[in-house]
């Protein structure tokens, strides 16, 4: 699923036509993009152009607030209609982009509950009770028609009001807490809550004083006027599993001028990293935050660090001709959680496959002694949990090295000297159309399970240590004809024959049968000879570890170096459990973390301490 940012922008932002751009962009990314739109500036206009008094009422703190009684919500809705939304669609009309605009009460997108009697101060000064002011809060979401909506236009923008669950004309509700609760119902990955300001100040009269960081209750101390309702917002959101940010000055461009919220608290100062890269949601397709996040830490450190032009994080100390590779990727897989320390161990999507490991690369790349001749490089790769491997192709064409470290879980005690290789095939069963009651009739899928049970009869033939799985079977019914359409995937050890695999695959096409190969990436496993592998032997050994050495039958971005790397030394290696990746028990453990960071730091200055000369 494309991944969703919910985005709060008030009037005086989208009077200034950049932040359209920035959606723009965003959905030029592949994101699908739920707008909030506040209506101050259009509320104002629209009383002005109708000739009405905007009526206020003021708090027992001295505040004064938009008095929303019955009467006033028709003008109020119209002030959203006539001028904030109109303006949202022209403004993103023209850039190209299809737009759905409503204020929220229609029907029943949002509904809310109405607040308490509001405590006020009347003209005179007296203590008064004010008991049809129409303003609540959110509460509930009709995630079924938002989310038909975010698939079929590019941009979805809502305002305030929300229709009353308790019946009567509609609620004003506060346009940043409307937000929150539509990224926390429609679990967004990412919410933008878009102010005047660089992020939240903690000195209002110096607009530099952003604050960067800031944990549940940090913040309201800075808060004043209407930050604080965006403080009160950014904190709602830190129950549902987004990455939360206040963005400005009327922008969403510029990290330095964010305030990011973050959910949990680490146990100590060396996880800080690595509790927030666990916290910014990276699904496949959805790296750009986290590679901008992780850019940021490393440029703040001196170290030069760029976003590739795949949207790999490439970071890189040194520039002599020894050159040492940290790839790691930044993606993950589907479905995360709210991140979350328990004691000294971290739950949450990534934790373990494999931002724990990139994590580490990081750091040691920060504090690692380089010699003069030198190159230490991390390079966090986009798309390895899916099929495309993008990042890691970019990176075997554009970022040659001498040896590789891959960044994946292999536990701090255990170092991977290999994988299986893939070898992926799409296979379509074809039958003419007819009654699956009719004499002999076979059906589609019946058709397609015969056939992917003779493919993997063939290929185990030629690999009999080939591990073999069905992904994904999708139906295709149609007039004449209907069609069954599967995903075969093997694991195939690191000698097996690819072309004679593919040959056998392929034999077993016919008619009504078509199979197409996806992916044919070799095995690959090294020896223990290296100098890379004797860098974390002796690592291990400093550590009081001994070793285990594996060669894994899953498939890593070690099998897309090898496709053309020759005689390049490699290696995988980091802390968590690996039985635990893509599950919804992923954690890992600080204990684990630390060890394998400490080990990796060893090998990488073992590697570079080595003769000049020797074998990599």
């Amino acid at each position: 699923m494309r991944p969703l940012y919910v985005v709060k922008v008030g009037s005086a932002t989208l009077d200034r036509g950049a932040i359209h751009q920035e959606l723009a962009a965003l959905v030029a990314r592949g994101a699908r993009v739920l707008l909030v739109a506040g209506g101050a500036v259009g509320i104002e206009r629209h009383y002005r152009a109708i000739g009405r008094p905007m009526p206020e009422l003021r708090l027992a703190n001295g505040d004064l607030v938009r008095y929303c009684p019955p009467a006033e919500m028709p003008h109020l809705v119209d002030a959203y209609e006539r001028v904030t939304l109109p303006s949202v669609e022209a403004g993103l009309h023209a850039l190209g982009l299809t737009v759905f605009t409503s204020v929220a009460a229609r029907s029943g997108l949002v509904t809310g509950r109405a607040n308490r009697p509001l405590k006020t101060v009347n003209a005179q000064g007296r203590p008064s009770v004010v008991r049809d002011h129409r303003v609540g809060l959110p509460d509930e979401v009709d995630t079924v028609r938002l989310n038909a909506l975010l698939d079929a236009y590019d941009v979805v923008c809502l305002s305030p009001p929300v229709m009353d669950r308790d019946g009567g004309s509609p609620l004003n509700v506060d346009a940043d807490v409307l937000a929150a609760v539509l990224s926390n119902a429609l679990d967004a990955d990412h919410l933008r809550l878009v102010t005047g300001t660089a992020g939240l100040l903690t000195d209002p009269s110096d607009p530099s004083s952003t604050l960067r960081h800031a944990h549940q209750g940090e913040a309201a101390g800075y808060a004043g006027g209407r930050m604080r309702q965006k403080v009160r917002a950014a904190e709602l959101a830190l129950a549902g599993a987004a990455d939360v940010a206040i963005t400005g000055p009327h922008t969403m461009a510029d990290p330095a001028g964010w305030t990011r919220f973050w959910r949990t608290t680490e146990p100590a100062a060396d996880l800080t990293l690595l509790s927030r890269a666990v916290a910014v949601p990276s699904v496949s397709g959805d790296e750009h935050e986290l590679a901008g996040y992780l850019r940021d830490w490393c440029e703040e450190r001196g170290i030069d660090a760029r976003i590739d032009e795949v949207g790999n994080l490439v970071a890189t100390r040194g520039s002599g001709p020894r050159r040492l590779l940290l790839l790691g990727h930044l993606d993950t897989v589907p479905y995360r959680w709210p991140v979350q320390w328990l004691g000294e161990e971290l739950s949450g999507r990534g934790s373990v496959d494999a931002k724990g490991c990139l994590v580490n690369f990081l750091e040691v790349l920060a504090t690692a002694e380089l010699p003069a001749d030198g190159q230490l490089r991390v390079v966090g790769a986009v798309e390895e949990e899916i099929s495309s491997s993008k990042g890691a192709f970019h990176a075997r064409d554009h970022y040659p090295a001498d040896a590789v470290v891959i960044g994946e879980p292999s536990g701090s005690q255990t170092l991977t000297l290999g994988y299986f290789g893939l070898f992926k095939l799409r296979v379509t069963a074809s039958v003419t159309s007819g009654h699956s009651a009719g004499m002999d009739a076979v059906s589609a899928p019946d058709a397609l399970v015969r056939v992917l049970e003779r493919i993997r009869e063939a290929v185990e033939k030629e690999a009999s240590d080939a591990l073999s799985a069905v992904i994904d079977i999708r139906c295709e019914p149609g007039r004449q004809s209907h069609r069954a359409v599967g995903i075969l995937n093997f694991r195939i050890p690191p000698l097996a024959d690819l072309a004679a695999l593919r040959e056998a695959a392929l034999a077993q096409a016919g008619p009504g049968v078509e199979i197409e190969v996806l992916r044919a990436t070799p095995g690959f496993a090294g020896g223990r000879s290296t100098s890379l592998v004797k860098a974390f032997t002796r690592a291990f050994g400093e550590s009081g570890v001994r070793p285990r050495y594996v060669v894994k039958k899953g498939t890593s971005d070690m099998n897309t170096l090898a496709t053309t790397w020759r005689d390049v030394p490699m290696v995988a290696y980091g802390p968590g459990d690996s039985t635990l990746d893509h599950t919804d028990a992923e954690r890992i453990t600080a204990t684990d973390y630390r060890a394998a960071r400490s080990v990796l730091s060893d090998a990488v200055a073992r590697w570079f301490a080595r003769p000049e000369g020797s074998r990599a």
